[in-house]
């Protein structure tokens, strides 16, 4: 029996992301306490009823089942293989969120009055199950689409390797994602931007794959991370790592690190790896 315990900050996606896991296969909950999850699971459990869960614990459960990480921690001691998935997203946008959806958010009573105070209370509160957590995903520059291709790269088929790999591309004037385990900087390379005929294509075009690996420097910075890459990933599985994100970045995240986020994606696809290719700022 799989046990995914969704958590995060409000606002971060947690609905969408159970809604997510529910579309591919796993029984889920929402807001649910964890003495009656764990009820359920038992029940489950003596009649024999194997499967994908996914419950949604947060600061709303609190007033039942107390801190979130104990939750956790229970069930964990039940004897159930629990993981972790812990939504982020940067104050400000969550800030712009509840602007837009116009819903309280859950810890404003007593003498919190503003949303900036729920959310340094919201954070202090979820602070040890986010140190805790298997998969960090922050939410920030993602899209509804987005966060639900994510999950879907993440939990969508069990049988696949237990290490998932995003490999992702993105602008540094947008910001860096801060979900990314490994960030490589390809704004050394000459920048198809100043090309007329190049400007308006991404990396997704073959003109522009072609020109940026038409030079000897990008082949030779390609070739060095594949190394370390060759290096590194076996060392992250063997420490048990469950998902990994690669991320490029270049100026605007069109072209230079498109290209390298593809170059990389196939060539691991090809050798069998788990991959998701996500490319976030080149619709900006």
């Amino acid at each position: 029996m799989e046990l995914l315990i969704v958590t995060g900050l409000s606002g971060a996606g947690k609905s969408q992301a159970i809604h997510t896991l529910e579309d591919i296969g796993y029984f889920c909950f929402d807001n649910i306490p964890a003495e009656l999850l764990l009820d359920f699971l038992e029940r489950c459990r003596k009649a024999g009823r194997a499967g994908r869960f996914a419950a949604v614990l947060d600061v709303r459960s609190n007033a039942y089942s107390g801190d979130v990480g104990e939750s956790v921690q229970t069930l964990a001691e039940a004897g159930y293989a629990v993981k972790v998935l812990f939504l982020d997203a940067a104050d400000d946008v969550l800030l712009r969120r509840y602007k837009e959806t116009r819903r309280p958010h859950p810890l404003i009573h007593g003498e919190v009055y503003t949303l900036a105070q729920a959310l340094v209370m919201e954070r202090q509160l979820l602070a040890s199950v986010r140190e805790q957590a298997d998969y960090l995903l922050d939410t920030s520059n993602l899209s509804a689409a987005q966060l639900r291709e994510r999950i879907t790269a993440l939990f969508g088929n069990p049988e696949e390797s237990s290490m998932k790999i995003t490999i992702l591309s993105f602008g540094f004037k947008h910001g860096v994602p801060a979900d990314a385990d490994l960030v490589f900087d390809v704004r050394c390379l000459p920048n198809p931007f100043y090309i007329p005929s190049l400007r308006l294509l991404t990396g997704c075009d073959a003109p522009v794959y072609d020109y940026v690996f038409s030079f000897e420097e990008a082949d030779g910075l390609y070739s060095r991370v594949r190394s370390l890459l060759e290096y590194s990933l076996p060392l992250y599985r063997r420490e048990g790592k469950s998902s990994l994100v690669i991320a490029f970045g270049c100026t605007g995240g069109h072209h230079r690190s498109v290209s390298f986020a593809r170059r990389l994606a196939a060539e691991l696809d090809g050798k069998g790896e788990t991959v998701a290719l996500m490319h976030r700022d080149v619709k900006r």
